[in-house]
């Protein structure tokens, strides 16, 4: 593999879920200036790769990529053959999809939106009026299909929104870097390609917390950044963006992030609203229940908090702080499995205190819309009361700088969150359903 393909592998792994020991081993071969006591460190972590056998496996039970959305292809193909417009798009492609619509709903006099097939459909005299000489049965088809797929392109575009929040919520804006802003600096793509994989890690099933990503590896190559007068500080601030890095950038990128990052918080606020809307989310102790669609909740409280941070951060950086006096919108509390919190009681824990503020304060969405008002002083004040720092929980402050270096753990198989020994037992035991909560079925292929 040559540089520019190993480059673009990298590259590619923003938007995916690549194990941070397959892409130190990219790295190795990247960075052909390594001293040696950091090709020892990387070493360390390459070593566990899948091209080297990850420690006598080879191979991992987990998939590398995030679920992608089901494109429209196959109903493409579908209306292709009925309406014959041509120019068929992807199947992914959102606004491909609406332009090929709104063409082949033209050919029946059909709006784009207008659906209703008891009050949209054009009556006899208006298609005989509009040249439409074709029966009434072979009418209702092509209206029928044409709003179906309206539907699905909506459907569509949530999941591809939802799995771009889910992205976000791991790694904020990572995935979102071009090929040129990423390839223009190596040292700079190094880092945020490996940083990116180990905020990707899957969370584990644990009290005891969760990996942090800022280990001895990222410690390298940030310190290789920083000694560097040619790195691409806005390319790591999508990825990392702490006080340091904000402050190498001018204020017009920074500016340019704080707008990005309002509108992501804005658009996550309109799906956290639909879903608790649709949820019977207790919110006295976010405890999961049947019916809640926690998933999708969980994923898009990480989005929102990695935003709500990111937003803060650049408006300290920027020194418009009196921005958050006015609008701080608390963060969003993810939705706990019962059995992590029946484990929490079990040791004498019980509900964070988090909680208590969340409860206390208004409903992010509310104040977003101008609904509710939520000063950083209310903030504070909730905060205080429940015995929470509001400034080390991040409540109305950006988050405290520590940059602490934690130790390097290889990547674990993990079932439904739980840590098995081998990959090969890994996938036998999520075939049979073990640790899903559900009823366990044993095929005779697993034995």
């Amino acid at each position: 593999m040559d540089e520019k393909d190993r480059l673009r592998e990298l590259f590619e792994s923003l938007d995916r879920r690549r194990r941070p020991e397959d892409v130190a081993e990219l790295i190795v071969g990247e960075l052909d200036d390594l001293a040696p006591k950091e090709l020892r460190t990387l070493q360390k972590v390459a070593g566990g790769s899948l091209k080297r056998g990850w420690w006598g496996y080879g191979f991992s039970s987990m998939a590398d990529d995030f679920r992608r959305p089901v494109g429209m292809d196959r109903q493409l193909d579908t209306a292709e053959s009925i309406f014959h417009v041509g120019d068929r798009p992807s199947g992914t492609d959102l606004e491909g999809v609406k332009d090929y619509l709104v063409r082949a709903g033209a050919t029946i006099g059909k709006a784009f939106g207008r659906g209703d097939f008891k009050y949209d459909r054009l009556d006899r005299q208006t298609r005989k009026s509009a040249g439409l000489e074709i029966p009434k049965r072979q009418y209702n088809k092509r209206f029928r299909l044409a709003a179906r797929m309206e539907r699905k392109r909506d459907r569509l575009a949530r999941e591809v929104e939802k799995r771009e929040f889910t992205l976000i919520g791991k790694s904020r804006l990572a995935s979102t870097l071009t090929w040129e802003e990423f390839s223009r600096d190596r040292n700079a793509a190094c880092f945020v390609a490996y940083f990116t994989a180990r905020c990707n890690l899957r969370s584990e099933f644990t009290i005891a917390g969760q990996q942090r990503p800022f280990d001895q590896v990222c410690d390298l190559l940030f310190r290789r950044c920083r000694a560097s007068a040619s790195t691409n500080w806005w390319a790591i601030a999508h990825a990392f963006p702490d006080r340091e890095v904000l402050d190498r950038l001018d204020d017009a990128r920074k500016g340019e992030l704080l707008g990005r990052w309002y509108g992501i918080l804005d658009r996550i606020a309109s799906l956290l609203k639909g879903v608790w809307n649709s949820s019977n989310i207790d919110r006295r102790t976010m405890i999961v229940k049947k019916g809640n669609d926690s998933s999708t909740w969980n994923a898009t409280a990480g989005a929102w908090n990695k935003a709500r941070d990111s937003w803060i951060a650049l408006l300290h950086a920027l020194d418009m702080d009196e921005v958050v006096e006015g609008l701080c919108p608390g963060k969003v509390l993810r939705l706990m499995a019962a059995d992590v919190a029946a484990w929490h009681r079990s040791v004498g824990g019980g509900l964070d205190p988090d909680t208590q503020v969340w409860n206390d304060l208004p409903l992010p969405w509310e104040v977003l819309s101008g609904a509710f008002d939520c000063p950083r002083k209310l903030v504070e004040d909730v905060c205080r009361r429940h015995g929470v720092d509001p400034l080390k929980a991040g409540w109305s402050a950006p988050r405290p700088g520590d940059r602490k270096v934690h130790a390097f753990r290889p990547t674990p198989e993990l079932v439904h969150g739980v840590t098995v020994g081998h990959p090969g037992l890994a996938l036998a035991l999520r075939r049979m359903g073990v640790f899903s909560g559900k009823g366990v079925e044993i095929h005779l292929t697993d034995l």
